[in-house]
């Protein structure tokens, strides 16, 4: 039973250090041939450093117990102490060969050395969660797209300083070595950022929070860029180790898949027999800014025992039947996003999702248990724990917390139930109907039996809230919210439900009334109850409430043979959650009044708004040192880097000329990092003078770098057709930079990366253009990447189809760093644009409340395109920029209906708007005074924009958790 195994296995891990006061000689005997310096010269505070001296055999202890407990104690180590250390790491917690100390090396016995004070801090920190037991707050992603994270380590520690002299003493610089370390490959694109930064604030404002996530072997892909577009190959972050993470082989859990569903005598249900495997815990630590805090982001990896290695079958020669096991449990974790498109890619990516969830719960439910004592009060489990599912990924999280409660801890329905609704919410992240993820129920009842049980449950605990706010005497409006909220869409409904809307043979409908008959939607019924509640025959009020077939047609509630039977996770999501959340104003008003409209009807006060935020820490203060100079210069104190309000301080200072002067001076630096940059990554050579021009994000057709590089086309076209004299005066010159992985299954997305590498190639070979127009594609983007392009971008493209960006985030790391944007009224866009002021931003395009409209009309064959689009297109057909057929991407921005075709993205209608946008663009930079003001105002006004103004608002209305701050 997979119950008493979590049982068995759920150790909750003690500090590494479990007793502080132990004397260190006790911790190691090898300690006993090191000389503890007084190496992190501690001033009174400990020292942890430690030194070989195998001749010396004297252990001269210098850390005494009040120093390694008290509270006062926090590193401050000096550049000898930190040289020590990592000449000890390079030398005692070798991953190379001893002979030399060279770039590689030098890196790992740096992170290693500043791991050792992470461990303390997060020591610390979790004894602080255990003791006080308060309530914390559990962010599941299947995404965190941290960055490196040696340089953000030591920022936070305030120790960036000591580092970089004790590498100079040890030869090295302190940037070519934090260049050594790969980024991890746990994340694609905004989703896994934005968990990252809200980790990063969380540590900061000393909240009791971790995160959880999947410890992916090879990551999404690693991007390369050739003749034929974009190729994959797998990411090889983890091939030299991660000095970061800290594996605990204590720490792991049972999971389940397949078996079948066992009724016990007593009634209740064990699911029992199935394939098991068993994810083990990697811990990473996150820490706070000018704190001790230190939280955790625990990453599950799958294996299975070594007893499952089948030696008899390798030994007869039959190797793959031997490793089938160990393989089926280890490629749950090689892969981000496998490919969906055969029945073993969907069960893959569902074994994912589920590995999360279950682990992560039941990880959670032992530090519950541990903290609370004997007995356990399963009613408090709300008061003490929240979770938060970032997007649809974690909804399984729901049926296995009632699975658990139920099966495993003996609650009832009505206590499972009502637990998982109180500690469970749910963030959505798109509007995308392809991404509010839908599961064939086969798939799901095959692969976790129990959990269809489970739904089937809550479904029918929604129907009946459903009939009890809309009643019965329309059955067409029913039918209609039936269709449009259940979460288990085309199955027949159930027996309690279809007799109350079946006729009977008397010729009359039992139909109770609302008032006296119907379950309350604030109070779940048992199962029992609820059935006989609605089996019960009420007498009408009125006569008139009798249909029949002769009177009026009623509504068919049979599902549908021709189409799937499926499971929305999204509506399961919203069901069984507490709090539903968009991530900016737009989106959450879209997810109000239209993608979840019905729920929003039914439970109004469960819908709130989050905008998304980012870490000033690592998109100002560490990946842009010039311009946080002037910032702290200007505003007074380095204050904001906590207290993103006082940027709004620059405000009265965005027309003096002094600042103006440094400000340009900070980005022409960058702007010189970033042509480095592209020369080393792609060979071209551009001019730091030329606008840098950039858009950085996942590619999509509705994220529309199609719009941007028709856009580019479009602008060339009409240089070819100047004279050089003409051109200098028409056109400031440009380097347009993009940088995005298409997911390896998207076609249309590929085609689009590999039109804008044929552009490059042609233009950037163009003698006549030259240095007026540079298109660049960097591959393998990235967050280390980005922290380059962003400090030295000068426009920003975030262009998206109005109504289709949830909201995004790298629009506010440009903005933050003084980077002017162009973009429609989407997403976050709108929100910024009210901050910097409308002169400041670059407006075009359509809204949101015209979208559904002109798609209609382009339907009906209403659109008229303009001659600049069909000239461009016609242009890119003439061979231009190679042998390739574009005729496909193309054709997808032409005719009025079919998969492929129409258009569907807009880039035709916005496509006027947008060059002639662009024109403005243009006249502004001519005017460096007046582009050097709004840029200014732009990092003035990214108040607002702080990851840490995010999170203290999901702390404060859905998590109802407090700063637990160590002393």
């Amino acid at each position: 039973m997979q119950g008493s195994s979590m049982a068995a296995n759920s150790s909750i891990p003690t500090p590494i250090y479990s007793d502080l006061r132990l004397n260190l000689r006790s911790f190691n005997p090898l300690f006993m041939n090191f000389r503890i310096l007084p190496p992190l010269k501690l001033s009174s505070r400990r020292n942890f450093s430690i030194k070989n001296a195998v001749s010396d055999q004297k252990l001269q202890d210098t850390v005494t117990d009040d120093q390694i407990t008290g509270p006062e104690n926090s590193f401050a180590p000096d550049p000898e102490s930190v040289a020590a250390s990592i000449k000890y790491h390079a030398e005692f917690t070798p991953s190379f060969s001893p002979a030399q100390f060279e770039l590689p090396k030098a890196f790992f016995a740096t992170a290693e050395s500043v791991r050792d004070m992470l461990i303390i801090n997060w020591n610390v920190t979790y004894e602080l969660y255990q003791k006080t037991n308060v309530k914390q707050a559990y962010y599941l992603s299947m995404e965190f797209l941290q960055g490196r994270a040696l340089l953000n380590a030591i920022g936070n520690l305030e120790l960036t300083g000591a580092y970089a002299e004790a590498l100079r003493k040890l030869g090295y610089n302190l940037e070519a070595v934090a260049e050594q370390e790969p980024d991890p490959a746990l994340g694609n694109g905004g989703l896994g950022r934005l968990a990252s930064c809200f980790l990063d604030s969380l540590a900061t404002l000393n909240y009791p929070a971790w995160g959880y996530g999947l410890r992916y072997k090879y990551g999404l892909f690693k991007q390369t860029i050739t003749k034929d577009g974009q190729e994959e190959v797998a990411e090889n972050w983890l091939e030299m180790g991660n000095p970061w993470e800290i594996v605990r082989n204590d720490v792991s859990y049972p999971v389940k898949f397949y078996g079948k569903v066992i009724t016990r005598p007593d009634g209740t249900k064990e699911w029992a027999g199935g394939e098991d495997i068993k994810a083990v815990a990697y811990d990473v630590p996150i820490p706070g800014y000018k704190t001790k805090t230190t939280i955790n982001l625990r990453l599950w990896s799958t294996k299975v025992p070594s007893e499952l290695f089948d030696l008899r079958a390798f030994n007869a020669g039959e190797h793959a039947k031997a490793f089938e096991a160990m393989t089926n449990a280890e490629k749950i974790c090689y892969i981000l996003y496998p490919g969906d498109e055969t029945l073993e890619g969907k069960t893959l990516r569902l074994k994912q999702q589920y590995t999360l969830c279950s682990a992560s719960l039941q990880d959670i439910i032992a530090h519950f248990e541990k903290r609370s004592g004997h007995p356990v009060n399963w009613e408090e489990f709300p008061e003490k724990v929240a979770v938060q599912m970032n997007d649809t990924h974690p909804t399984l999280c729901i049926p296995e917390l009632i699975r658990i409660l139920m099966d495993v801890k003996g609650l009832s329905w009505d206590k499972a139930w009502s637990i998982t609704q109180k500690t469970v919410a749910y963030t959505n992240h798109t509007v995308l109907p392809e991404a509010l993820e839908k599961w064939s129920l086969e798939l799901i009842e095959t692969l976790l039996p129990r959990h269809v049980e489970i739904i089937k449950l809550i479904d029918e605990e929604l129907i009946n809230t459903i009939i009890a706010e809309y009643g019965i005497k329309d059955l067409g409006l029913l039918q209609e919210k039936l269709k449009q909220m259940r979460i288990i869409d085309n199955i027949e409904l159930p027996a309690s439900v279809l007799e109350l809307l079946v006729k009977p043979q008397n010729g009359s409908i039992m139909t109770p009334t609302v008032e006296d008959e119907a379950p309350s939607k604030n109070e779940p019924l048992e199962e029992k109850e609820s059935s006989e509640a609605l089996e019960e025959p009420v007498e009408l009020k009125d006569e008139t409430e009798v249909l029949s077939v002769d009177q009026k047609q009623q509504p068919d509630f049979k599902p549908d043979p021709n189409l799937p039977k499926a499971i929305r996770m999204a509506n399961l999501c919203v069901v069984g959650g507490h709090a539903v959340n968009g991530v900016a104003e737009i989106h959450s008003e879209i997810v109000k009044n239209d993608v979840f409209n019905d729920f929003y009807q039914l439970w109004p006060e469960k819908f709130q708004n989050k905008t998304n935020g980012v870490t000033p820490r690592r998109w100002i203060r560490f990946c842009n040192p010039a311009l946080s100079k002037i910032i702290t210069k200007w505003t007074g104190s380095d204050d904001w880097i906590l207290k993103t309000e006082k940027l709004a301080v620059l405000k009265k200072f965005a027309d003096n000329l002094e600042l103006q002067s440094e400000w340009r001076e900070a980005k022409r630096i960058n702007k010189l990092k970033v042509a480095d940059f592209l020369k080393e990554k792609t060979g071209y050579l551009v001019n730091p003078d030329a606008m840098f021009d950039v858009q950085v994000k996942r590619i999509h057709e509705y994220k529309r770098q199609l719009l941007n590089i028709l856009g580019i086309v479009y602008r060339y076209k009409k240089m070819k057709e100047m004279t050089s004299e003409e051109r200098a005066v028409r056109y400031v010159p440009r380097v347009c930079i993009f940088g995005g992985k298409a997911f390896s299954t998207y076609v249309q997305a590929k085609r689009i990366v590999k039109f804008i590498t044929d552009v490059a190639a042609t233009v950037n070979n163009d003698s006549e253009i030259g240095d007026l127009l540079k298109v660049v594609f960097v591959p393998d983007y990235n967050v280390s990447v980005a922290e380059v392009l962003i400090p030295g971008s000068e426009l920003s493209q975030h262009i998206s189809t109005a109504g289709m960006e949830a909201s995004g985030t790298s629009n506010m790391k440009f903005a933050m760093n003084g980077c002017m944007l162009i973009g429609t009224l989407d997403g976050a866009n709108v929100e910024i644009r009210e901050e910097v002021g409308e002169d400041n931003f670059f407006l075009f395009g359509v809204e949101a409340h015209e979208v559904a409209g002109l798609r209609k009309e382009r339907a009906e064959g209403k659109f008229v395109p303009d001659p600049r689009f069909e000239e461009v297109k016609e242009f890119v057909r003439s061979g231009v920029f190679g042998t390739y057929n574009y005729d496909v991407l193309m054709g997808s921005l032409e005719g009025n209906e079919g998969y492929g075709r129409a258009d569907y993205f807009l880039v035709g209608k916005d496509f006027p708007s947008y060059i002639e946008c662009q024109e403005k663009v243009d006249e502004a930079y001519r005017d460096q005074k007046k582009w050097t003001r709004m840029s200014i105002l732009n990092t003035a006004s990214s108040y607002k924009f702080s990851s840490d103004r995010t999170i203290h608002q999901y702390a404060r209305d859905i998590w109802g958790i407090e700063p637990a701050i160590l002393p």
